[in-house]
Parts: C-alpha cells; sequence; structure tokens
C-alpha cells in the first residue's frame, strides 16, 4: 500500500553532524551557535537583526511586548487608572490560532477581520476599516508559504502610526518583488518539524529596528540585562545549541528545498489541470511562493471530506489547515467573538485541504496523489 506523509524532515549529514558537534561542545543552552544561526538569518531575509527564540509562538509574543504593546501588567508596569481599555491588535481570522493567541498573551485585544480569496491573506480594505483608536497593531499572516499582499497593508500601518508584524511562519523564503517576508514589518518565524527548516521546535524575530532587537533579547531570557539582573518581566523564550545548530546546517539548503517543492508543486497542478471541483493555488504576479503547504479547495465541506478519506484509503496524508476560523474556535466563542460573520474565512474553512508537497516526493509519489485526488471511486 502507499504510504505518503504530509510532511517529511529532512535531516541530511552535515545536519546530523553539526548537531553531534553541538552535544560534544558541552554547551547546549544559548551560546555561538545561536548567535551564528542569528547572524546567517537576518542576512538571507535581509534585516539588521534576528533574535532566536524557542518557538513561532514565542517569537509573535516578544514581538509584541518589544514593541510595547500590551496590557500593563504583561509589560511589567505600573497598572494605570487611567486607561481601561486594552490595546487592540488587527488579525486574520482564517489562520493558526497562535497568531491571535499571541495577541492575548500580551495581555491585548485580537480583533478579526476576513482574508481574500485569491492568496489567503488578510484583506487590507478590512484592516482599514477595523482600525480605532486603540489599534497598535496588524499581524499580517503569510499563509501556506505565499506572501499576502504587505506593500499596501504596510503603508497604511506607516501613515497610521501602527505596527506592522508578519507572521512568516510558513514562509521562510517567500518573496514579493524581490524582497523577503520578514523584512517588511517585524517578522517572526517559525522553524516547527513540519516546516520548510526545521529545527524540532524554534522560531525567529526578524527586525531593522535596534531598540526593538534589544528589547527582545532581553524579554526572552527573564527580563535580564545582565546576569541576575532583571529590568523587565521577561520569559524563558531562549534557543537551544543544538536546534540552532540543526538550523544553521539547513540555511545553504534552503532555496533549494524550496525550489524542489515549487516544481513538486507544478507538477501537481498540471496532473490537476482540468479536475472537476477543484481549484489548485497559483502564484500571484511578482511573488515567489515556497509551498509549505499545496492547499486546493474543494467544493464544500462534504466533497473535501469525501476526498480525504479517498486519499487516506489509499495512504496519502492530507490536513485541513484549518477546519475552524479562529473567531469560531472555543476559546473565542467563549470571549465573545463567536457572532462575528467572516464570510470567506468561514468558507475556505469548509474548502481547503492541503496536500503533500515537500522535497522527498518522487514523481511516482506525485502521480499517485493526483490519481487519487482525480479516482472517483
Amino acid at each position: 500500500m502507499t504510504n505518503i506523509k504530509l510532511a517529511h524532515p529532512i535531516i541530511d549529514a552535515a545536519a546530523r553532524d553539526a548537531v553531534l558537534d553541538a552535544l560534544n561542545s558541552g554547551q547546549l543552552a544559548q551560546g555561538p551557535r545561536v548567535a551564528a544561526f542569528e547572524a546567517t538569518f537576518a542576512a538571507y531575509i535581509g534585516t539588521k537583526h534576528a533574535v532566536a527564540v524557542s518557538n513561532g509562538t514565542a517569537a509573535l509574543h516578544l514581538a509584541l511586548l518589544a514593541h510595547g504593546i500590551g496590557s500593563a501588567a504583561a509589560l511589567g508596569q505600573a497598572p494605570s487608572v487611567t486607561n481601561h481599555q486594552p490595546p487592540e491588535v488587527v488579525v486574520p481570522a482564517f489562520s493558526f490560532a497562535a497568531t491571535a493567541n499571541a495577541v492575548l498573551l500580551a495581555g491585548a485585544r485580537p480583533v478579526f477581520v476576513d482574508v481574500r480569496e485569491d492568496d489567503f491573506g488578510i484583506d487590507v480594505a478590512q484592516v482599514e476599516a477595523a482600525i480605532t483608536p486603540q489599534t497598535r497593531a496588524v499581524i499580517a499572516v503569510h499563509l501556506y508559504g505565499q506572501m499576502c499582499d504587505i506593500e499596501p497593508l504596510r503603508l497604511l500601518c506607516e501613515q497610521r502610526s501602527i505596527v506592522l508584524i508578519e507572521d512568516a511562519a510558513q514562509a521562510i523564503g517567500a518573496t514579493l518583488g524581490g524582497r523577503q517576508a520578514g523584512s517588511f514589518g517585524t517578522g517572526c518565524f517559525s522553524f516547527y518539524a513540519t516546516k520548510n527548516l526545521q529545527t524540532g521546535e524554534g522560531g525567529m524575530i526578524t527586525t531593522n529596528d535596534d531598540t526593538v532587537a534589544a528589547r527582545a533579547r532581553v524579554l526572552r531570557s527573564q527580563g535580564e540585562t545582565s546576569r541576575y539582573v532583571t529590568e523587565e518581566l521577561g520569559y524563558n523564550y531562549r534557543l537551544t545549541e543544538i536546534a540552532a545548530a540543526l538550523g544553521l546546517a539547513q540555511m545553504p539548503t534552503i532555496d533549494a528545498r524550496n525550489d524542489t517543492r515549487r516544481a513538486n508543486a507544478v507538477r501537481l497542478s498540471e496532473l490537476l489541470r482540468g479536475a472537476s471541483g477543484i481549484v489548485t493555488p497559483r502564484e500571484l504576479p511578482g511573488r515567489r511562493h515556497v509551498y509549505h503547504q499545496y492547499t486546493i479547495r474543494s467544493t464544500g465541506a462534504e466533497a473535501r471530506d469525501a476526498l480525504q478519506a479517498r486519499l487516506r484509503d489509499r495512504g496519502i496524508e492530507s490536513a485541513t489547515f484549518y477546519p475552524t476560523p479562529i473567531h469560531r474556535q472555543p476559546l473565542y466563542r467563549r470571549l465573545g467573538y463567536g457572532d462575528i460573520d467572516l464570510p470567506v474565512s468561514q468558507r475556505l474553512a469548509t474548502e481547503v485541504l492541503s496536500l503533500p508537497v515537500h522535497p522527498a516526493l518522487t514523481a511516482g509519489d506525485l502521480e499517485a496523489i493526483a490519481a487519487a485526488v482525480l479516482a472517483r471511486d
């Protein structure tokens, strides 16, 4: 029986050797490998700074706090008696829950808006309509590996003096106009085990702002400005030397691996061309899609679920990212968001299905995936 996984981490000899070197060094906590990973990553993205953290959610959380966005308690400040309204952060409803959870962790209030159908990215017109005097930031998500329409959003944030944070967890190597994801605003990346660059767990904040970078470095390590001197309320969000070694070893191959994903995506789209009831993903002009996920759309939840069952029966993994928009998650319903109507996000949640596209797939694997999608048994 076919056994095609949705994700397949590729740990080559260089990465294995790098991890062994880290283990043999005697220093497992944050050290020279983390610093080297940060420098290499910043150069790749094209920013002055990269700050390594323990995961992508930590990156989002610290990015907000480093910009001074959050409640007094979350920022380690004395509570104000004059301002009882929490700061607001505009987020897309169609994303992984961590995008909004980080806002709550900072003591701010998520404000949900809808996304566009063509790139699954945040709708800039809705962002503008959602801005209030309490708005402090917008988190733009580059979903599935393609950048959203970030430039108009950057201009809007600049005009309104609002912080722009890029949730680029799925988009390392994605570009718009030749410019890397994570270089338009404050970038937040994830190196979870299924990502295009994988360290098991890990994350990175990218920025050109010296103050934001310095503050993020303090906040990731218990708020210490020097050993055992705590200036701010901080966290244990450090990255290990082992994870940094694994990430650093993959940096020279990230573009080649992304190119393989892109080639696999092109081939899948060729094989699925003309398929009834299926919309294949497309790369929009001026953008470089790195296909963290190859996500098709089917005509409604019933058809999507039947397709997923057929793939499963043939030994092919697939997944729905995401079956429930964030504002309809139980937590956010309890917080009073359940009655919000965001029709594009709600419809996409019933239609999307991600197929294997990772670099370890063979030509035969791609044909088997397409055949299973096209079958009508």
